[in-house]
């Protein structure tokens, strides 16, 4: 029964499982920082009395933090998922002499 919780980690899942990840994260920030950076030019607008330019909260706020926090994303979650499959692999190691007979 708890042979079947273990399982050989493959270490061709992890650029994918870091790509989804890296992808989502990234558009989710840039989904938010749109949201704040519109917020922030027609706050600005009001006060200055003019239209806004919302083109401002594409290209100076919302892309820039975007690429930021998905250069952050991408790193992190590389050394997450390499950790992630060595300690599998070690872990696997371990049951094969725990268990040769499997």
């Amino acid at each position: 029964m708890a042979d079947n919780s273990l399982r050989k980690p493959r270490w061709y899942l992890i650029p994918v499982r870091i790509l989804i990840v890296t992808f989502i994260v990234t558009l989710l920030s840039f989904a938010v920082s749109l949201l704040l950076g519109i917020f922030g030019v027609v706050l600005a607008a009001k006060i200055k009395g003019v239209h806004p330019n919302m083109t401002l909260a594409y290209r100076d706020v919302a892309l820039p933090i975007a690429a930021m926090i998905g250069t952050v994303v991408l790193i992190s979650s590389s050394v997450m998922e390499i950790r992630h499959y060595r300690q599998g692999k070690a872990l696997d190691r371990i049951a094969k002499h725990l268990h040769p007979a499997r």
